[in-house]
């Protein structure tokens, strides 16, 4: 045998050869699991995000139907609108002049405070919001009136990075 180098007879990796080969993989998969954890920790706080614009979009939408003066009235009502759209847009649009007569002709100023609120369900960009209000009505040369407990189910839908309420209905 003429030669001792074959490649069959290859010197055996070193201590210090075989701890860094090691060593790389070991930094190769923690630094593989921290990129995958980051990852899922960044699609979970976008997910909740979401979901608190949803639940924002909706609190916000039943505390401008429920709280409005015939004082600030133009005002209560392009608020409505301007968190609404689809059909729950036009229908209240429609609606909005008559509305704001009676407000205004009879001084009718409601306080709505939200009592609680929770999303039902998420779909794609639509989630359904449920909220329940206290309402404090007052109308001139009227009683006090007792508070009127209402629960409603807004539809959410998010359009265009603005999130916006396409349906309410009041609830049993």
């Amino acid at each position: 045998m003429a030669d001792d180098d074959s490649p069959d007879e290859r010197e055996p990796l070193s201590r210090f050869a075989l701890g860094a080969r090691v060593g790389i993989a070991v930094v190769v998969v923690l630094a593989a699991l921290t990129g995958w954890l980051g990852v899922r920790a960044y699609q979970s706080y976008s997910v909740e995000q979401r979901r608190e614009a949803f639940l924002e979009a909706g609190r916000h939408a039943a505390m401008s139907l429920t709280n409005v003066g015939w004082e600030t009235a133009d005002a209560d009502v392009q608020r409505v609108l301007d968190s609404a759209s689809g059909a729950f847009y036009d229908d209240f649009q429609k609606r909005a002049k008559s509305y704001l007569e009676v407000v205004k002709q009879v001084q009718s100023k409601s306080e709505g405070t939200i009592t609680s609120s929770a999303l039902e369900s998420v779909s794609g960009n639509t989630a359904e919001v449920l909220v329940s209000v206290t309402v404090k009505s007052r109308n001139a040369g009227v009683p006090e009136q007792a508070p009127q407990f209402w629960r409603m189910r807004l539809t959410v839908q998010e359009n265009g990075g603005q999130t916006k309420v396409s349906d309410v209905e009041f609830i049993e």
